[in-house]
């Protein structure tokens, strides 16, 4: 079968294809239209519709739009209860016509697809799909949490021969990820898309108040959980984004995140005691909790915890795609990695640099000229192979830079324009990581957890290492991403340092560069002294 998956009615709008169980291609519009999250501009104020991203899904399978068999939609709007405490009817109003006009949008941007083959999805099986069904682990249990789906937060169940078993679910208004969302609102940062900037605030704070959130934010008895709309204001002050950070700041920071993480475990052992799987697949905003995720695997009674990459709501779209894809009779197989984005062969690339008129070279070794580069303490931009699906950078569309130089955790959220106290993560290579980091998984690709950094190497990598000792790391396998390999091993022999700084391909407010031409942009901007674009080099004149 043929199955379009697609995300629209929240943030992020995305699309997926998947033929005959195999997923072909992922994408976020905001990679296509430039506007990061899919936000468009006042006076729509509503999320884009994910027609660019999903003709290019479509085309990488070789599709038209009347081949397709079916189409995933990860909203279903025959379920949202309007009168539910802690919804806006108007707006939940305005988010299901949207939903139900939806088919016939794409049906006119995407001409000769049928509006008929859309099956509606509900938000978090769509979630829970993108996870038990993606994960390489065969039966597993599953747990998604975030904001909210249509009437509901949270949903644990576990997939069988394929099948999802959903046990439990929890309905609004209790919700961790909103709980979570009015934190980083009340802390001065944009809700639903900066609670990653609390996780890192946490690390400098105590949690002081954790014991009186506590009384409020708890795990019940039936696998769900008490998390009604709180006033934050008893804890802190209300901080507008421009002034300064104050301890009791970080330290509420720390707290919600400290009660977030024992409300999880409390939930994940629940889950192991009705299902004994040995094995947990986590999707929704909150699986992309670092911190969290580490707490479950190193103590949750399951033996191995997998987080789908993109396990926000673009990762709907995937999810969305392979639940119809299974209910239509076609077996699935797991996702193989994340370059399921957008790639552009040597003489694409070549011809956008010759459009630019910059100067380049293609190098014998491109990997030992980045390695010499990041020696010599330059800032590199990489642009290899195809574009990530979801929120991490992973070696396709990174900024790099010497880890071994304290000063380039300022000097890189400076290139980047990020507050201070927000962490640079390094990538390393995997038959290495164990000397450097323990705590958590290993191998750990796709930068979910979190990892204690050996106190022999805190010293020597003082750039990725947070002021809580710990670090956010990617593995790289040799066999996965080759020359990517051999960068780190060359720059070993020059620095004695088998890791790197990793982070994301683009400044703030602006979504991760995805064609070349968004990675000149990129670097032209910003103080980046080498773009690795395919095989070629651009250096800062």
């Amino acid at each position: 079968m043929r199955v379009l998956g697609i995300n629209a009615v929240f943030h992020d709008p995305a699309a997926a294809v998947v033929v005959d169980g195999h997923v072909v291609a992922a994408a976020e519009e905001e990679r296509f239209s430039r506007r990061k999250h899919g936000k468009r501009p006042v006076p729509f104020a509503a999320w884009e519709l994910p027609e660019q991203a999903a003709r290019w899904c479509l085309d990488v399978a070789g599709l038209a739009p009347s081949d397709v068999d079916a189409i995933g939609y990860s909203y279903d709007p025959d379920l949202v209860d309007h009168s539910l405490d802690g919804l806006d009817p108007g707006w939940e109003d305005l988010r299901t016509m949207y939903a139900r006009r939806t088919p016939h949008f794409l049906a006119t941007a995407l001409p000769g697809l049928d509006p008929g083959v859309v099956r509606f999805v509900r938000h978090h099986v769509a979630h829970a799909a993108s996870a038990g069904l993606a994960a390489p682990l065969g039966d597993t249990a599953v747990l998604t949490a975030d904001g909210r789906g249509e009437t509901e937060s949270y949903l644990a169940g576990e997939y069988r021969d394929g099948e999802l078993d959903e046990i439990t679910h929890q309905r609004l208004p209790h919700s961790l990820g909103l709980w979570y969302e009015a934190l980083t609102e009340h802390l001065g940062f944009t809700r639903s898309s900066d609670e990653y900037k609390v996780m890192a605030l946490a690390s400098y704070g105590e949690p002081r108040f954790a014991d009186r959130l506590a009384e409020d934010v708890y795990a019940t008895d039936d696998g769900g959980f008490h998390a009604p709309p709180m006033d934050f204001a008893a804890f802190a002050p209300r901080r507008a984004p421009d002034e300064p950070m104050r301890q009791e700041h970080a330290d509420l920071a720390a707290s919600v995140q400290r009660r977030l993480e024992d409300v999880l475990l409390d939930l994940a052992r629940w889950l192991h005691r009705c299902t004994g799987q040995q094995n947990l697949a986590l999707a929704g905003g909150i699986a992309l909790n670092c911190v969290a995720n580490t707490r479950l695997h190193d103590e949750s009674p399951f033996h191995e915890v997998w987080v789908q990459p993109a396990a926000g709501d673009a990762g709907t779209a995937l999810g969305a795609a392979l639940h119809v894809a299974t209910d239509l009779g076609d077996r699935v197989t797991p996702m193989a990695g994340t370059d399921l984005g957008r790639s552009f062969d040597d003489a694409e690339i070549e011809r956008t640099l010759r459009r630019a008129k910059v100067s380049y070279e293609q190098p014998d070794d491109l990997a030992s000229e980045v390695a010499d580069a990041l020696a010599d303490d330059k800032v590199v931009a990489w642009f290899q192979s195809g574009a990530e699906f979801g929120p991490r950078a992973l070696g396709h569309r990174s900024l790099l830079a010497h880890p071994g130089k304290a000063g380039n955790i300022e000097r890189l959220n400076d290139v980047k324009g990020r507050e201070q106290f927000r962490p640079i993560a390094p990538m390393v290579r995997a038959d290495r990581a164990d000397e450097l980091f323990s705590r958590g998984p290993l191998p750990s690709p796709y930068m979910l957890f979190v990892h204690d950094v050996a106190p022999s190497w805190q010293e020597r990598i003082p750039a990725v290492t947070h002021v809580d000792g710990t670090a956010r790391i990617q593995t790289v396998d040799a066999n996965d991403q080759p020359l990517l390999t051999d960068m780190l091993t060359a720059f070993e022999k020059r620095t004695g340092l088998p890791a790197v700084v990793n982070t994301s391909l683009n400044t703030a407010g602006r979504p991760m560069a995805d064609d070349p031409r968004d990675a000149l942009e990129c670097f032209g901007s910003a103080p980046i002294d080498v773009l690795a674009i395919g095989p070629y080099l651009v250096r800062r004149a």
